[in-house]
């Protein structure tokens, strides 16, 4: 699909979900502008900006476009990244010259997950800036959880309906625990937000499924056994490579997904180079 409004082309992946979108400035668009960028970003899930310059200010004023930002959650250090814009969360493996890291995830892969789930009001967006780049690797692939719902077996649909699953927050999408917090025992017990299983998408009406991310989770009211063979199967339904697409990093890139409807995960990279990026995500609402 192709559109143009206000000189603004939208131009879809071709996959399941994402969309690029051209002819905008994002330090610099009126409100009509806002709006095709909005409506895009409920209609394609996922959308990518080529040949930007985003400053850190700029990046926090794009976002705010779309509703009050949403702090990050705990780092591996307990302190922001940025102090003059703890908005922003750094996502790097680079580190100080006193070996301390300047951001989250390192160089390793990012498993499927949902942004900030854990949070009893998680994110509605997630704004990626690229500001550093390796030569190859750490490509972000996104998968479209409308159509994983739509898609359900209808014995898959009934054992969930109603069902209401824990998010940990103890431990990111890189497998590192977030300071503070010990390891789970029982992720019946995790600490983190308890959420539906289905959820409703408050702009576009449409159902969800809402999984966040799969370690330390689980489905709460059944057995522990039945939680986790359950769990197992939603995975393996909803990351299908034919719900997902690929993106692939280029400076200037900034990618804005919506985390009520979608997964991402990041593949690995050469530790041997280096990779910042700053992200920031916008207020949601309660899950329902």
């Amino acid at each position: 699909m192709v559109g143009n409004l206000n000189g603004i082309e939208i131009v879809a992946t071709g996959a399941q979900i994402g969309a690029d979108v051209l002819g905008v400035d994002l330090m610099n668009f009126d409100d009509g502008a806002f709006e095709v960028i909005r409506r895009a970003a409920l209609e394609h899930m996922v959308l990518r900006f080529r040949g930007q310059s985003l400053s850190d200010p700029g990046l926090i004023a794009f976002g705010q476009r779309f509703g009050d930002l949403l702090l990050p959650g705990m780092s591996i250090t307990g302190k922001h990244y940025i102090d003059e814009h703890p908005e922003i969360l750094c996502v790097s493996n680079i580190r100080d010259e006193e070996g301390n890291p300047m951001g989250n995830l390192g160089a390793g892969e990012a498993l499927w997950h949902t942004d900030q789930s854990y949070e009893p009001v998680p994110p509605n967006y997630s704004i990626l800036n690229a500001v550093e780049l390796p030569p190859n690797g750490g490509n972000t692939f996104f998968c479209n959880q409308y159509i994983a719902y739509d898609t359900l077996p209808d014995e898959l649909k009934y054992a969930i309906q109603g069902k209401i699953i824990v998010h940990d927050e103890s431990v990111n999408s890189a497998g590192q625990t977030r300071k503070g917090f010990d390891d789970i025992v029982d992720p019946r017990d995790a600490p983190g937000a308890r959420h539906p299983a289905i959820r409703t998408h408050p702009e576009t009406g449409r159902k969800a499924l809402y999984l966040g991310r799969r370690r330390n989770s689980a489905v709460l009211g059944i057995d522990l056994d039945e939680s986790e063979y359950l769990l197992d199967l939603l995975w393996a339904h909803a990351t299908q490579e034919k719900f997902t697409w690929c993106h692939e990093w280029r400076m200037g890139d900034v990618l804005m997904w919506d985390n009520r409807c979608s997964l991402h995960r990041r593949a690995p990279f050469d530790n041997n180079y280096r990779r910042m990026m700053h992200r920031i995500q916008v207020q949601g609402s309660v899950p329902y």
